[in-house]
């Protein structure tokens, strides 16, 4: 009798059902380990990807206040009383009459008569401009006539 109920306790009909359900259930955890460590991989690469964009944007904006302070300081050295007391630390110094030399040219007179332009001699020199009086009406009729030329053409 023990060994009856020994049998019936492994035999494998009774185990074949269970079997195939725990196969499954263990597919399927399988499955959804699998898709959970993808997902969980996709998300870690967008975090990493995200914290790399927000420290390039951190050094844009580092740069350009950079480039702003450089900016401003060269416009502040680029001011006339600095530009006045570097050339004179280099050597130079504001001319006088005694330092400047004039030049003769044969023929030029600079007290010629200078020829004053008015507006009205530009207008006289200017074409007119066309005057616009295209209406719709005048256009289609235009289109229409257009067309008609080439269907002329056609026949020709």
């Amino acid at each position: 009798m023990s060994q009856a109920w020994i049998q019936h306790t492994f035999s494998r009909k009774r185990f074949r059902t269970r079997n195939q359900a725990t196969a499954l259930a263990i597919l399927g955890v399988a499955i959804l380990l699998i898709l959970g460590s993808l997902y969980l991989s996709q998300v870690a690469s967008f975090a990493i990807t995200n914290r790399q964009i927000e420290e390039l944007i951190r050094q844009r904006d580092d740069l350009k206040r950079q480039n702003e302070g450089l900016i401003g300081e060269i416009a502040s050295l680029r001011t006339v009383p600095r530009l006045f007391a570097r050339a004179e630390a280099i050597g130079f110094r504001p001319a006088t009459n005694a330092d400047i030399d004039y030049l003769l040219i044969d023929g030029y007179n600079p007290n010629r008569d200078r020829l004053a332009v008015t507006a009205d001699d530009i207008s006289e020199l200017e074409a007119p401009a066309p005057v616009y009086d295209e209406t719709f009406g005048s256009w289609l009729e235009q289109q229409l006539a257009l067309l008609q030329d080439q269907f002329r053409s056609f026949g020709a």
